[in-house]
């Protein structure tokens, strides 16, 4: 699949084959392409969390209330920033949103589903990520990413829109 039909046809996939595990090079294949991220002055503010444990992924739901679907999911992955290595401050939150994007095509191009749930900047999120996974003060948690082979399609929908484009003035 070349980059162009990844970005057009990648959806959020909320249901997963529950007894589908992901590998242990798919996994670090997902990694590779959120530390491939492009960030604000290559500072590469992030750090990733991955979550496999069912116990763990149970317990999101009792403090997000869009994680029903962890589930299902084989597996999470937490995409954190770091503040102390934002040398560029204010940016860490695009930084991480970069790597969290990467993630979600690359895991689309191996033909996994994943959906995107936010944490930052939702206080009652981010404490639970902070409690569950004793993260420290400096470290923020910014999106949880659930992973799975698909047990649903979606089909590809043209989400341009021509009343949003501006050409030199608006």
């Amino acid at each position: 699949m070349d980059v162009i039909e990844a970005i057009a046809t990648r959806r959020s996939i909320r249901r997963f084959k529950r007894q589908t595990p992901i590998s242990d090079a798919m996994v670090h294949t997902l990694l590779d392409a959120g530390f491939c991220a492009p960030s604000a002055g290559n500072q590469r503010p992030w750090h990733f969390l991955v979550i496999d444990d069912r116990k763990l992924l149970s317990v999101i739901q009792t403090f997000h209330p869009s994680a029903k679907m962890l589930t299902e999911a084989d597996k999470a992955i937490l995409v954190c920033g770091d503040l102390n290595l934002e040398t560029f401050k204010g940016y860490w939150m695009i930084d991480c949103a970069a790597a969290a994007e990467n993630i979600l095509l690359a895991a689309h191009g191996l033909g996994l589903g994943a959906c995107w749930l936010g944490i930052y900047p939702r206080d009652a999120r981010v404490a639970g990520m902070r409690k569950l996974f004793h993260l420290p003060h400096n470290i923020i948690p910014f999106a949880a990413i659930a992973l799975g082979y698909p047990a649903e399609e979606k089909p590809r929908e043209s989400r341009y829109n021509k009343e949003r484009v501006h050409h030199n003035k608006w």
